[in-house]
């Protein structure tokens, strides 16, 4: 039986998602991805701890490697938060202007989910499900799936 049939329609081409186990794959897409990551660790102006978390948790050293040389090859999970990461920062900036779309994870937040603290002590705290659970907020306040 074909797993692709029984899969309910997400509006995914499940045959275009990348393999990240495979390390050709991890090296395609790695480069980008580092430079996409600091670049919204910049813009959200994230201290240097709150960015390793967001990797989960990495080590200072590999840490600044990265950050020094903008490159190196990325785990499955790495590449997997920075795609979340990228989600949530794009849909931010569609819901809203440039300056509180950079402040919104630093803010406190009303929404029950966050409890009245800022989105990112959540992202810290629950890793990669409170990133699902932020990306699915977001896009569906903007309308998506």
């Amino acid at each position: 039986m074909n797993a692709l049939a029984v899969v309910p329609d997400l509006g995914l081409d499940l045959r275009k998602i990348p393999d990240l186990a495979d390390p050709a794959t991890r090296a395609r897409l790695s480069p980008a991805a580092i430079v996409a990551f600091f670049s919204i660790v910049d813009k959200w102006q994230l201290r240097n701890e709150d960015a390793m978390t967001m990797l989960g948790g990495i080590s200072h050293g590999r840490y600044f490697e990265l950050k020094r040389h903008r490159k190196g090859l990325l785990s499955q999970d790495e590449l997997t938060r920075i795609s979340l990461l990228i989600g949530i920062f794009k849909a931010l900036n569609i819901l809203f202007g440039q300056r509180l779309a950079n402040q919104w994870n630093s803010r406190p937040n009303s929404n029950p989910m966050f409890n009245g603290a800022p989105p990112l002590q959540y992202l810290s705290r629950g890793g990669v499900p409170a990133m699902i659970a932020v990306r699915r907020l977001l896009d569906s306040r903007r309308g998506g799936r």
